[in-house]
């Protein structure tokens, strides 16, 4: 039996001559996804920013009446609230910061909470509170704090092992391309407003790593042929290279694709943003290891003798002894 080739052995697709547009569109997309995080903001879960984060459902209705709660809410003097839809236009989560001196005061946290749900289930009869999350400011900014300490230093990390696994200009490709994928991905939850928390933070590390993975793969065709084909043309080397190792990053970013689609529209809303990072994530990589990664070999000078040993003078004349001998 014949196996499944979803790219052909002889296939050769000319990449690197997009490799300006394609370079001009990431730049692009970063910079929208600085502005968006830096203007919309991560709706940030209770993880991140403490508080009492109340998960509501709307079941007689189609849409949660987001304007009347705020006002209901806003009356009982507790601050403005964040009420923003949770899954489906009908379910809202609302999210609100712990009152002054409610972590010194017993009690004031669960007070308010059960406040804000008599209030809402009062004025809307039809409201089902689905639950109450609740994670005091101090444990909030430990967690900020240490989730972006693990962003930041598994992409150092990983720099620093391709750098020692091939040359330095290797690892500024594989750093540059990780940047590339997690500033994409945190747009995605800029533009979207999903709820970043520590499971999204887990879906940008393992994006972290299958960047890392594909990254790999073709940098070592990559130095492969370099020490092969000595007086190919860069450009065309990169191609070669890239061509003969999408079969297998096809293969498994469609595999891996079924199971996230799969998560994505069957499985519980509580995972939903987790698997639309993932997704995100998995295409961004793929592009970014054949169209970031790979062109920043060449902006960084890397030719086919950037792996030939540099001859020393006794080196040459021994060989030149040799030659004569």
């Amino acid at each position: 039996m014949a196996l499944l080739k979803l790219v052909p052995d002889n296939t050769n697709i000319k990449f690197l001559r997009w490799q300006w547009p394609t370079t001009i569109i990431s730049l692009a997309l970063m910079i929208g996804s600085f502005v968006l995080m830096f203007t919309n903001g991560l709706n940030f879960g209770v993880d991140f920013v403490g508080g009492e984060m109340i998960r509501v459902t709307f079941t007689q209705s189609k849409e949660a009446p987001v304007p009347a709660l705020r006002t209901e809410i806003e009356h009982l003097g507790y601050g403005e609230p964040i009420i923003q839809t949770f899954g489906a236009p009908n379910a809202i989560s609302v999210r609100m910061r712990l009152p002054e001196g409610a972590e010194r005061a017993e009690g004031a946290a669960e007070a308010m909470t059960k406040r804000i749900s008599e209030t809402i289930k009062a004025a809307h009869s039809d409201a089902r509170i689905d639950g109450v999350d609740s994670v005091s400011g101090k444990v909030s900014g430990e967690l900020g704090w240490t989730a972006f300490k693990a962003l930041g230093f598994a992409c150092i990390a990983i720099s620093i092992f391709i750098w020692f696994r091939f040359e330095w200009q290797f690892g500024v490709g594989a750093m540059i391309s990780l940047v590339h994928d997690v500033v994409l991905t945190l747009g995605l939850f800029a533009l979207t407003q999903m709820e970043f928390d520590l499971t999204i933070v887990a879906a940008v590390l393992t994006v972290i790593g299958y960047s890392l993975n594909d990254t790999i793969v073709v940098y070592d065709r990559i130095r492969e042929n370099l020490k092969k084909y000595r007086k190919m043309p860069m450009e065309e080397l990169l191609d070669l290279s890239v061509n003969e190792t999408l079969h297998r990053t096809v293969m498994t970013s469609v595999t891996i694709l079924i199971a996230l689609f799969a998560l994505l529209l069957l499985g519980p809303k509580v995972i939903f943003g987790f698997s639309a990072a993932l997704i995100l994530g998995l295409f961004v990589a793929t592009y970014s290891s054949i169209y970031a990664a790979a062109p920043m070999l060449i902006w960084l000078n890397v030719s086919s003798k950037s792996f030939v040993p540099v001859e020393s003078e006794m080196d040459r004349q021994e060989r030149l002894a040799r030659e004569r001998g």
